[in-house]
């Protein structure tokens, strides 16, 4: 099994790690005690959960290129939008880490084992249905004896990669906090449902919701219109169109505005037309939004995505960047919501498989990218004033997601969605100053000027 830890030389930082695989020891310890599936108060076995092998380096399948993101093969634009409403969930491995490696100026990785090979992974990956659904926090959405008769489906496969990321998340989070998540199961009466996993006003977090949505039916006119203005040709049945879609959200609201608000969200859209044949597509992204610019942060972070880019094609990381930057924008502000990261949507090329095999690849980062800053920043000190400064910037996160978010008013607009998973996303608590405008020379001014020129970080 490959390990990684991840350090910084200053003693602050080395401190950091120490606490963090003290912490990651003693989860393994804990691994050998028993526990129940679908406990939210019990984690199974550290070396059960499906993950533990995300940090090897296998090689990626190359994909075709669009050439600018946001422009499909024949040049036309591709906005995407979430087309369920805030469903969905998210991820977090816990990992067994072996030794400590540092290097100045930034995070570093150490495979501590040989690389898992192909066929490993293959059976890792297609082992079975029943013993994989024992380690997320509830049972699927889908009945597990549907989903074992439909292993080798796209939506069967993409609903399991869901359950498990948001399973994995879910612990990485409470390992770190200290609290438990509230499991909440909800139904879709028009079809499918949702698992919400949401925990307040923790040690760390004041608020982290990780969702995931599994839902099916027809798709109302309004939907079908926001595709076809996408560039979706639909032809449906007696004016149906049957759907299913499906995905895992995040966002995580830390109580110190030295530790970044992280987001992320993967999804799976699939429509059967009137002959039968289905049009499918991938969507999705993951984004930091910090309160104060720490570049070797930045840097982890996107090197972390362009790591899992790289792997599938060169341009993706560089247009996926441009895109997140393009989409997470608040234009009455004329700023960035973060530092960005990567988004993408409509991805439907060069095959299901390998377009499936992009998305997994970039849902494994959503641990290794964030976590490692939540623990370098564990103990940092903060001032009220600075505190006061991330209830300013959470005040502009609002804005974004319910101005702009296209899943967000997709979910708002759609008959049947369920209001508490849409907002989920919003933080506790904000604030909002008539006429605020950090002075010059501070760094929340230097937070601001980023935040108004996006740079590139790797």
């Amino acid at each position: 099994m490959a390990a990684v830890v991840f350090c910084s030389v200053n003693k602050a930082a080395q401190t950091t790690a120490k606490r963090c695989l003290a912490a990651q020891l003693k989860g393994l310890a804990r691994a050998r005690e028993p526990h129940s599936p679908f406990s939210s108060t019990h984690s199974p076995p550290l070396t059960s959960l499906p993950g533990s092998r995300w940090f090897s380096r296998g090689t990626g399948v190359r994909f075709m290129s669009h050439g600018t993101a946001g422009k499909s093969a024949s040049g036309r634009s591709r906005r995407g939008t979430a087309v369920f409403s805030g469903a969905a969930a998210v991820t977090a491995a816990a990992v067994a880490v072996a030794g400590l490696v540092a290097n100045a100026g930034h995070f570093q990785r150490a495979e501590m084992a040989t690389r898992v090979s192909p066929v490993e992974k293959e059976q890792e990956e297609e082992g079975d249905i029943l013993e994989r659904c024992r380690t997320f926090m509830s049972p699927p959405v889908t009945d597990i004896s549907a989903l074992q008769e439909s292993k080798g489906e796209m939506r069967t496969r993409m609903e399991m990669l869901v359950m498990e990321t948001q399973a994995e998340f879910c612990r990485a989070l409470q390992e770190v906090d200290g609290g438990t998540f509230k499991v909440d199961r909800w139904n879709r009466k028009e079809g499918g449902g949702g698992i919400s996993c949401v925990m307040q006003d923790g040690k760390v977090f004041e608020k982290a919701g990780v969702n995931v949505s599994v839902v099916f039916g027809n798709l109302t006119e309004e939907a079908a219109r926001q595709m076809r203005s996408r560039g979706k040709v639909l032809k449906g049945k007696d004016g149906k169109l049957p759907f299913v879609a499906m995905g895992v959200s995040s966002v995580i609201h830390p109580k110190n505005p030295h530790i970044p608000t992280v987001h992320f969200n993967y999804r799976y859209f699939e429509i059967e037309e009137e002959d039968g044949s289905k049009q499918w597509w991938f969507g999705g992204g993951t984004d930091l939004t910090p309160i104060y610019v720490n570049e070797e942060d930045a840097f982890h972070f996107h090197n972390t995505l362009k790591e899992a880019c790289d792997k599938h094609h060169s341009q993706y990381y560089p247009d996926f960047k441009k895109w997140c930057d393009r989409y997470f924008y608040i234009r009455h502000r004329g700023e960035t919501r973060g530092i960005g990261g990567i988004f993408f949507d409509d991805l439907d090329s060069p095959s299901q498989e390998e377009a499936f095999s992009f998305v997994k690849s970039c849902a494994k980062t959503v641990v290794p990218c964030y976590l490692p800053i939540v623990y370098k920043h564990l103990d940092d000190p903060f001032t009220p004033k600075e505190k006061d400064w991330q209830q300013v910037r959470r005040g502009r996160y609002v804005e974004f997601n319910l101005v702009y978010d296209r899943g967000v008013k997709f979910g708002l607009a759609t008959p049947g969605s369920r209001i508490e998973s849409i907002l989920m996303s919003l933080p506790l608590t904000a604030r909002w100053e008539y006429m605020h405008e950090p002075a010059k020379g501070t760094q929340e001014a230097t937070m601001l000027e980023v935040l108004r020129n996006p740079r590139e970080w790797v």
